[in-house]
């Protein structure tokens, strides 16, 4: 594939359990996670939607689909990043958050960025 370098976007997660906001006794844990979009590829590109698979330690599925980050669709230029933070609630301690970020490059090229898997767990809950 000659373009495989043209159309490149890194994500990154930072997940991070936030207690003031979590209330164990009613099964509800909130995460807050910051996420680092770099492009390395070639071209400009812009995020104009996202899609996250979210779930619970129970295995429940929760799918969001969105268009941009906190309310943003924004382009980066080759070496450019965005970083955003955002929050998940779950009813369990743990879960994981993967999906992707649907980007059009500056050619009018259509290309997804991979969110890798990353896991929120309250303290205590992976040993």
């Amino acid at each position: 594939m000659p373009d495989s370098n043209k159309y490149r976007i890194e994500v990154h997660a930072q997940p991070q359990f936030i207690p003031e906001q979590s209330d164990p006794d009613n099964n509800r844990y909130i995460f807050a996670y910051t996420i680092t979009i770099t492009n390395v590829g070639e071209i400009p590109a812009q995020l104009v939607s996202r899609h996250w698979i979210i779930t619970d330690g129970n295995n429940e599925v929760q799918e969001v689909r969105g268009l941009g980050v906190v309310g943003k669709q924004p382009l980066l230029q080759p070496g450019e990043r965005f970083e955003y933070t955002s929050g998940s609630s779950l009813t369990t301690p743990i879960g994981t958050m993967k999906g992707s970020y649907q980007m059009v490059a500056e050619d009018g090229t259509h290309f997804s960025a991979e969110i890798p898997e990353f896991v929120l767990a309250s303290p205590r809950a992976l040993h």
